[in-house]
């Protein structure tokens, strides 16, 4: 595994440029045979030189390289799942931001964007299972996509001292809560988050990584019901599970004789919010001791809760919300489908790119 993912960064690092299907345009102006200006050709290094030169060394540099497995099928599809998740994956929480944070109430968290993205690795998943080489798409699709939320989940949990290049971009869709600043500069006098809590965190995001698969897979096969109902699970928070708290109504003046005593016991507030706690997902180790309710009513800092009572309208916004994405989920995938292997594999990444939720 650890050989697999230096390789594959390495590959991040020192990828080959896709080459597209040439194709000859006429215009005026090349009838005309009108000069440009040409960038200066680059100069080939020794070794380059040396293999050109020489049948043998030529012989010898290819038969290498097909043992070491480059130009392998396996190896073609590590680069272009590469490509496919940085340009194709990772960009649509940013693409799409207002509707998931503004209209769907997503937080600006880093568990958000990874949701997101997850829903688009899952819908590009799909169509590289029809490919001729497809599991070597489909796990070099989602080996990037770990790689990545690897570097993130480090520069999260503590910011190194020094900026550094992530593995893809750095992504305005999330706020990191530790990034070093006047206020709290000690964030930076460590350089390396400790590996036991980013291994801990990689867990939980293995485990909703496959849940959501598992779930959208059911929805694809089942219907539209299933699939909204796995909308709501992983992207709207699953909030109103244990029900809908409504604001209390104003008592009337007769309803109360005499004025309220003020030594009298104050009524308990009203929760606040409710949040869904994961009973499997790696942070409870025995399930038997917790306290459900009293975990339900913390909050975890996370923003995912059901909402509060002054706000209980905006629950009429999710079944207009659940078809949206249920439309923009079977939309993109037929879509999809409509795409040839070749342009899935070696085409134009614009004509893959998924496009806005409503749209």
């Amino acid at each position: 595994m650890v050989a697999r993912s230096l390789v594959l960064r390495q590959l991040r690092h020192h990828r080959l440029p896709l080459r597209l299907p040439s194709r000859r345009i006429t215009t005026n102006a090349t009838q005309k045979n009108v000069p440009k200006a040409q960038p200066p050709a680059q100069e080939k290094s020794w070794l380059t030189r040396k293999v050109e030169s020489s049948p043998a060394a030529m012989k010898f540099f290819v038969g290498l390289t097909n043992i070491l497995g480059y130009g392998s099928p396996k190896q073609l599809a590590g680069r272009r799942g590469l490509a496919l998740y940085e340009h194709v994956c990772a960009v649509k929480p940013d693409a799409d931001s207002a509707f998931w944070q503004q209209g769907c109430h997503l937080p600006p968290t880093f568990q958000s964007w990874f949701t997101v993205t997850n829903l688009h690795i899952w819908m590009l998943t799909v169509r590289l299972r029809a490919l001729p080489d497809g599991k070597y798409y489909s796990q070099a699709l989602i080996d990037h996509f770990f790689l990545d939320v690897e570097d993130r989940i480090r520069a999260v949990l503590q910011p190194p001292a020094k900026p550094a290049n992530p593995y893809t971009f750095v992504s305005p869709f999330y706020i990191n809560p530790n990034a070093p600043s006047s206020s709290n500069p000690k964030t930076a006098l460590r350089t390396r988050a400790p590996d036991r809590l980013v291994t801990r965190q990689m867990k939980i995001f293995k485990e909703q990584w496959a849940g959501m698969g598992l779930a959208f897979d059911l929805g694809l096969v089942k219907g539209d019901m299933e699939m909204a109902g796995a909308v709501w699970r992983n992207l709207l928070g699953a909030r109103g599970a244990q029900g809908i708290a409504f604001p209390e109504p104003p008592s009337s003046p007769s309803s109360s004789s005499s004025p309220a005593d003020p030594t009298s016991p104050a009524s308990p507030p009203a929760r606040r919010f409710r949040r869904s706690v994961n009973l499997v997902g790696g942070e409870v180790v025995n399930v038997a001791k917790i306290d459900l309710e009293a975990e339900e009513a913390k909050d975890d800092g996370s923003g995912v809760h059901d909402f509060a009572p002054e706000e209980a309208d905006l629950y009429l916004e999710y079944p207009q919300l659940m078809l949206d994405v249920v439309g923009y989920v079977r939309r993109e995938l037929v879509r999809l489908e409509k795409l040839s292997d070749e342009e899935i594999m070696h085409g134009s990444l614009e004509r893959i790119k998924f496009g806005p939720v409503r749209g």
